[in-house]
């Protein structure tokens, strides 16, 4: 189930099979009990053009796994066992879904009691028959709104979602950021005006104050190459690392309000 339970939220997005599935089903277990509310299953792909070299490079080690959607769908599953409440959200690139099929995709997705998906490279205006296939199953559908978006592409992308829209916070690839981009907020505003579901900024928050910063106007965060970077560092051992990471993001703000 799709819920941010403080604000800001959290999503935490995590490769599949980097650097093999029992890591990343470790890892997102201990996201979800150091407080993610959503965990985005990427499924790795040979050509993420969306992403950043940090990403790029779990993808490579994932594919070196022999990583395939379906393993994905199958974690997914494992995990909806083991935390019933945690938000799941399989995060793809088209080619993937299309080579199973739209249909039998939206079927394997409620199959695995995961709540949606985001398809990055699927653009609004060619998404009628995913969305279709997708509400059939009372599933999620996560787009991708960014900087350069008129308003009428806005409000279709505003339509079309369900769970959350995710509000790029600039233009170009995911990667970590020294500051949140100034677009960001105004990005958050434009959609408030078409949509009422929650809003959840990415590409490029790193660190407790980027997250914070994100809280002031958004509903969540999505996090994802500083949670690859700590498991690019620790590999097989990252479950900890990554949790206390988790733990972190929001310490900043406790240890602010214990001292006003």
């Amino acid at each position: 189930m799709i819920a941010f339970h403080q604000i800001p939220g959290l999503v935490a997005y995590l490769t599949c099979g980097d650097p093999d599935l029992a890591t990343t089903r470790a890892v997102a277990l201990a996201a979800i009990d150091a407080g993610a509310d959503v965990i985005e299953l990427g499924v790795p792909f040979s050509d993420p053009v969306a992403d950043g070299p940090v990403i790029q490079r779990a993808s490579e080690r994932a594919l070196r796994s022999n990583t395939s959607l379906a393993q994905c769908l199958a974690l997914g599953a494992e995990l909806r066992k083991a935390r019933a409440k945690g938000g799941l959200i399989i995060f793809s690139y088209l080619n993937p879904v299309l080579r199973i099929g739209i249909r039998s995709f939206a079927q394997q997705v409620a199959s695995a009691r995961i709540d949606g998906a985001l398809i990055t490279d699927l653009t609004a205006e060619e998404a009628g028959e995913y969305v279709t296939e997708m509400r059939t199953h009372n599933l999620a559908t996560v787009f991708l709104a960014a900087p350069t978006s008129t308003d009428a592409r806005l409000k279709t992308i505003a339509d079309l979602s369900r769970g959350f829209v995710y509000a790029v916070s600039r233009t170009g690839i995911t990667g970590e950021q020294q500051q949140v981009a100034s677009d960001a907020a105004q990005l958050v505003k434009r959609i408030r005006s078409f949509s009422l579901l929650p809003i959840a900024v990415g590409f490029g928050i790193s660190n407790a104050q980027q997250f914070q910063t994100v809280g002031e106007f958004a509903d969540a965060a999505v996090i994802g190459s500083a949670i690859v970077t700590i498991m690019e560092k620790h590999g097989r051992n990252s479950a900890e690392p990554v949790a206390n990471f988790i733990r972190g993001l929001r310490a900043e703000k406790l240890v602010a309000q214990a001292e006003r």
